[in-house]
């Protein structure tokens, strides 16, 4: 039962008179071999006096608003205060009241009071973190710099976790102790984990690269033990998380790619002082876009999106964004259907767009599979309407979001963004347009709606299995900030019609990555081999249109740009009368729900489109039940 603050108050004045009594009698008989005093009414004076005047000083000193399962050196050096002033009142005293006491027993008193008062404190400091340390779970930290050491503080004076080793590759901490905590080398990771019972690792790394956070991911990975890790070094100066706010591992880290710093010239080219627009705003990549081109300072970010709530929400974290970084400019969030040519052109004319981020698009492969006659509306001609609104509003720069999967595509998705971008290279190339066209194609990105990353978060919480397609699936993977940054890079470069391709770094194996995340989960995976462990992977097969792998280039040739990660692709492309002509077509097809037609028509234009099944698979097209 927790004793009330001025019950405890009142235990340690207790305890601080028994300790000058103590001291007062071990100096007598260290300075006397044990013989009584000889007038014990004045001694007794003195111990009344000396004990009213140290704890009135002690409470000066705020010696008792201390919580004693906090104290620190800052509360001892009180208490050496203190008991300095108690000393000098003892010798006046003896003064005052003529007492036969020697000044090195007064010496005496001032030692033993020190021990007893500060080292009391110590001890029952000690005795309640070792109490509490028993009902904690037991983890070790791996990095024993200032991050680690702050972290084992903290850990220290919370209630969750006991830190018992440090772990550091550096070797002059090896084989010391930090705060009480052996520090280890990471070889012997593994004895600590099996023989310390530790139940967690915590990663105090904020500063290191992912290549190298990488590398220390993979050599505790089979230990199947969970494993954490403290917030980025920018957030904690920045003051947005706490040391102590543990983390789950990001999917990054796992991946190792370390980003490329963004070129400030680039970045601000087409967006500094100028008018903004973003289609699909509301978007995982629209919303990045939104964020990183806030902090170039445009003149006004237009907001175009379709969704009433994501817009919302983008709207009020883009204002958000502006006054913590101190950035003015205007945000207009503007609702509305990308195949509206009207409301986009009305829009771009009344705000005097000068550049304009084309993110909006269906892109989730099995539902635009479903959904064909929308996707092709949508993702075709959304993108040719909000062309054509660029050119008759004059935008200067008009840049298209693209995917690998455009690149020889199996899904309606990927052939409808490869058609995109063929709409955009054939208006390119038509008379009198004044509008720079550019498409930047890339991967997948981390946690994106429809993203594989936090599905298999959420079924390891729920137990497993994790459901994987294919066991030899691979896919590019890049974080969304890294990517809407070379987006924006690469709408600078090339001329009017140009390709643009990320580099991806190397494709991952879905399966190798669901292992990753259950290992380092604290779970072992489940197999025939293994048949009692905790989470099973489930291979439920290519869904509709689903490819195995994907790439980024429709042929080799290739010409570097002027940022590492981003390269030009040279490709054919349509004459804007052809593409005219079958846009007429296609557009009939899907005024009439023409399902086969439509599908013809996307095997004849040059998209490189080979279905990897030979029926429609738009809901509408089959039998109803």
């Amino acid at each position: 039962m927790q004793l009330p603050r001025s019950m405890k108050r009142l235990v340690s004045l207790l305890a601080d008179a028994t300790a000058i009594l103590v001291a007062l009698i071990v100096a007598h008989v260290l300075a006397y071999l044990y013989q009584p005093p000889s007038d014990l009414l004045r001694w007794a004076f003195l111990y009344v006096a000396l004990t009213i005047g140290s704890l009135a000083v002690f409470t000066k000193l705020g010696l008792y608003r201390a919580v004693v399962r906090y104290v620190s050196f800052r509360a001892l050096g009180s208490v050496l205060v203190g008991v300095f002033v108690s000393t000098l009142w003892l010798w006046a005293l003896r003064t005052m009241l003529q007492l036969d006491f020697p000044g090195h027993a007064v010496a005496n008193y001032g030692l033993m009071a020190l021990l007893m008062i500060g080292g009391s404190r110590l001890i029952m400091r000690e005795i309640y973190h070792r109490m509490v340390s028993r009902r904690k779970r037991r983890v070790l930290i791996y990095g024993a710099g200032s991050a680690g050491r702050q972290l084992a503080q903290a850990l220290m004076n919370g209630e969750q976790f006991h830190p018992v080793v440090f772990v550091d590759d550096d070797r002059t901490l090896q084989r010391t102790t930090i705060l009480g905590i052996p520090v280890i080398d990471p070889s012997q990771v593994e004895d600590a984990v099996t023989s310390g019972q530790i139940e967690r690792i915590l990663l105090a790394l904020p500063s290191a690269t992912r290549s190298v956070r990488k590398q220390i991911l993979e050599s505790l990975q089979p230990l199947n033990i969970r494993v954490q890790t403290i917030p980025g070094m920018a957030d904690m100066v920045n003051g947005d998380i706490s040391i102590d706010s543990l983390q789950d591992v990001n999917i990054e880290d796992l991946l190792g790619r370390d980003p490329v710093a963004p070129d400030t010239t680039l970045m601000q080219k087409h967006i500094r002082d100028k008018v903004v627009m973003v289609t699909g705003a509301g978007g995982s990549i629209g919303s990045e876009l939104c964020r990183q081109i806030i902090l170039q300072k445009p003149r006004a970010l237009v907001l175009f999106e379709l969704s009433e709530y994501s817009l919302y929400a983008i709207d009020r974290e883009l204002r958000q964004l502006c006054d913590r970084h101190g950035v003015s400019l205007d945000i207009f969030p503007m609702m509305g259907s990308v195949q509206n040519q009207a409301r986009v052109e009305g829009i771009m004319k009344a705000f005097k767009v000068q550049t304009v981020y084309h993110a909006a698009a269906y892109k989730h492969v099995p539902l635009v599979e479903f959904n064909m006659v929308e996707g092709v509306r949508n993702n075709v001609f959304g993108t040719w309407a909000t062309a054509e609104a660029a050119i008759n509003a004059r935008v200067q720069q008009f840049v298209l979001i693209s995917t690998d999967k455009a690149v020889r595509p199996t899904n309606v998705m990927g052939t409808t963004k490869r058609l995109a971008e063929l709409v955009l290279q054939s208006l390119a190339e038509r008379e009198n347009v004044s509008t720079r066209f550019c498409m930047v194609r890339f991967g997948n990105v981390l946690g994106s709606s429809g993203s594989v990353v936090p599905l298999f978060k959420q079924q390891i919480e729920l137990g497993g299995p994790v459901t994987v397609t294919h066991p030899d699936i691979t896919r590019y993977f890049m974080t969304i900030p890294e990517a809407a940054q070379l987006v924006i890079q690469a709408g600078t470069m090339g001329s009017t019609g140009s390709v643009f391709v990320l580099d991806m770094g190397e494709p991952v194996r879905i399966v190798d990555m669901a292992k990753k995340m259950i290992n380092l989960s604290g779970l072992e995976l489940r197999t025939r081999d293994n048949p009692d462990g905790d989470i099973e992977i489930s291979f439920t097969g290519l869904r509709p249109g689903e490819k195995l792998y994907e790439e980024l280039l429709i042929g080799d040739n290739v010409v570097p740009c002027a940022h590492p990660r981003i390269m030009q692709a040279q490709e054919d492309f349509m004459t804007w009368s052809a593409m005219h002509d079958l846009l007429q077509l296609l557009d009939n097809a899907c005024e009439h729900a023409l399902y086969d037609t439509i599908r013809k028509l996307l095997l004849q234009a040059p998209c490189g489109y080979t279905p990897s099944e030979d029926h429609v698979n738009d809901l509408l097209a089959r039998p109803l039940l």
